[in-house]
């Protein structure tokens, strides 16, 4: 399905961005894979044939477009970015700081755009795809995640701003919203002080958490030919939640 693609992947030290990786490579793609921790990057691509890895902070505009360079020097080329890194931590709006504010942002939404921006001359070289990952929380609101939701929003808005600015061009652009997955975000959790957990679980699925692999399924196939016609599409992965 990915045969003689070379795909991007943010995140990929753990979580939704280390299944993905993996799959993308059983597809076929070689992978550039990019996150924060040495030793779990390491450990992921011990399981990809074809593929490299770097520590790249993409809150820095520079260091996403030293990786885009390096993908492309190393690999003559990209065809797929799929950005995935992200952080959400709960807190309560009106004691967030200044520099929490800006966090929420800089790895959800900046870092993003720091990568499309620097990956675009390449993609439209190759017709190439965009999959960028936003939440539930990019659809709708949750408690304790204003930063977060505001990241995520803005994410769905830079996937339709872009698949209406290369509408012309073949490259598509895409959205994939995941609900809750069995990551070690969720294992590591952590509620602010006195939270209203009814508001938290408002946010959890009637059917219960996802594992990766179920989401990255599906990032793999709007990376893929097999999604030529989708361009500009959200898709919502969340095992029901919004079917109510």
């Amino acid at each position: 399905m990915l045969e003689g693609k070379i795909a991007f992947v943010t995140g990929a030290s753990s979580g939704l961005g280390a299944e993905t990786a993996r799959l993308l490579s059983r597809y076929g793609a070689t992978v550039f894979g990019v996150g924060r921790d040495t030793e779990r990057l390491a450990d992921v691509f011990a399981d990809i044939p074809r593929g490299r890895y770097a520590v790249v902070d993409v809150a820095s505009a520079q260091a996403c477009r030293d990786a885009v360079a390096q993908c492309v020097d190393e690999f003559d080329g990209l065809d797929v970015l799929v950005n995935i890194a992200g952080r959400h931590q709960m807190r309560r709006t009106e004691a967030m700081t200044d520099d929490e504010w800006q966090q929420d942002l800089a790895v959800n939404l900046n870092g993003p755009y720091y990568l499309c921006r620097a990956a675009l001359p390449h993609l439209l070289e190759r017709s190439g795809s965009i999959v960028n990952v936003s939440s539930i929380a990019g659809l709708e609101g949750q408690a304790y995640s204003a930063g977060y939701c505001a990241a995520k929003h803005g994410l769905i808005g830079l996937t339709r701003a872009l698949a209406v600015e290369y509408t012309a061009d073949r490259l598509r652009v895409n959205a994939v919203c995941p609900g809750g997955m069995l990551t070690p975000q969720i294992e590591h959790f952590t509620p602010p002080d006195n939270p209203n957990y009814e508001l938290i679980l408002r946010t959890a699925s009637p059917r219960g958490m996802m594992q990766p692999l179920e989401v990255a399924n599906v990032i793999a196939f709007l990376a893929s030919d097999a999604a030529s016609a989708v361009h500009g599409a959200v898709y919502r992965v969340d095992n029901g939640k919004g079917a109510g």
